[in-house]
């Protein structure tokens, strides 16, 4: 079951060592995809992991590439992303208006650890090319203003 928001004691600069640390403390539960949720209430969080080509994390904005599509050995594009999975918990997180965590892999002084970046929203979902040449599904995400 997704829990929106922040969880705990943990707040945006928080740095956790490892996917399972992220996992085990309840932050993003899958310890390999990306997006955490359920397709019936939406994303509860996402990692910028450097995986996929089109994300772009700006200093105000986020775009997030939708799942799929990729070559599992090589990690190119080579396929059409498909609306399926977890590109429907992040269209759901649109429609939801629900807080989105974000975390973003950062070096740390032992070699890597994932950042909590604080609270998104996702304001809009377009299907384009990236930049393979292939159709992606890009998520915009903005900070979440807290009410």
């Amino acid at each position: 079951m997704p829990i929106f928001g922040h969880i705990s004691y943990y707040r945006p600069g928080d740095v956790l060592e490892n996917r399972l640390a992220l996992s085990r403390a309840g932050l993003h539960r899958p310890t390999r995809a990306g997006v955490s949720g359920s397709e019936l209430e939406g994303a509860d969080s996402i990692i910028l992991a450097d995986q996929y080509e089109d994300d772009d994390f700006r200093e105000e904005d986020i775009i997030y590439s939708g799942s799929g599509g990729r070559d599992p050995r090589t990690g190119k594009q080579v396929t059409n992303q498909e609306m399926t999975g977890r590109n429907v918990m992040l269209r759901r997180s649109l429609e939801t208006e629900l807080p989105v965590r974000v975390f973003r892999k950062v070096p740390t002084e032992t070699g890597s650890g994932y950042r909590y970046e604080g609270l998104y929203q996702v304001v809009n979902a377009v299907y384009e090319a990236g930049k393979s040449g292939f159709l992606v599904w890009k998520f915009f995400l903005v900070p979440f203003l807290e009410s």
